[in-house]
């Protein structure tokens, strides 16, 4: 699965009112990796920043007055994002100056160029309700470091969500922790979302050394010892078929 993390700066708060976006930052995803393909661009918007937003993310407008506009990068962020999933924290805000901007050069709408949207603010509300949740406050929940951000950038958030988002939602996905080059036929069907034949793969099986062995069967007399009896470990489980149906155990010491 292929998602895209995406963050914009802007020069204020609505696009209706005339605010344009002044930076993009997206960094990608395959199958829950990031891959180092990101995307950064800065843009010209033609006016100046709000007061305000120019104390969040400092571009200035000197600094913006030599970078391509909007209608000039259009066409590489579509193709960029073509058929991802995008990860944005409050999406809602990023979404509506995406639109805007595209509809200012009566392009078809955005949503077009995308399969989808999580939105990592709604998560973590649902995960921790009643906390704060904003991107600093998930990092610091996290144990993420983000001492290096000391104004506001659309690469260094998307960056910093990519891990909040993966740290998030980290758990058990896959018996199969590495689908390197090496097994492609996996690749390809975790990137399909189908399932994996283990069958072309070749597990390793580790068996326990001799010293490892006696070990465990001192640790298995120490607790017999202590219950006058026959620990659980020294069992294994009957198959239902043998066992009427239900399941058994057998001493096997």
């Amino acid at each position: 699965m292929r998602q895209i993390v995406l963050d914009t700066e802007t020069t204020g708060l609505n696009p209706r009112t005339g605010d344009r976006i002044i930076e993009i930052g997206c960094v990608e995803l395959a199958n829950r990796r990031l891959t180092g393909n990101n995307l950064h661009l800065y843009i010209n918007p033609e006016r100046d920043s709000d007061p305000g937003a120019l104390a969040v993310h400092g571009l200035t407008t000197e600094f913006l007055s030599d970078k391509p506009k909007f209608a000039q990068i259009a066409d590489e962020l579509r193709d960029y994002l073509s058929g991802a999933e995008l990860i944005i924290h409050n999406a809602p805000f990023d979404l509506g100056f995406l639109e805007a901007e595209f509809a200012l050069l009566g392009l078809p709408a955005f949503r077009e160029h995308y399969t989808g949207v999580i939105d990592t603010l709604v998560q973590a509300k649902t995960i921790f309700p009643g906390k704060r949740n904003s991107l600093d406050a998930l990092c610091d929940r996290f144990g993420i470091n983000n001492s290096h951000r000391t104004l506001h950038g659309a690469l260094l958030d998307a960056e910093l969500l990519a891990d909040v988002y993966l740290a998030m939602t980290r758990g058990q996905e896959s018996l199969v922790i590495d689908t390197s080059a090496d097994t492609p036929a996996a690749s390809e069907a975790l990137a399909a979302g189908g399932m994996v034949s283990f069958e072309s793969m070749t597990l390793p099986v580790v068996c326990a050394e001799a010293e490892e062995l006696s070990a465990h069967e001192a640790v298995l007399n120490e607790i017999d010892k202590a219950i006058k009896g026959t620990c659980l470990w020294r069992s294994e489980p009957v198959p239902a078929s043998e066992a009427g149906g239900e399941t058994a155990v057998v001493q096997v010491a």
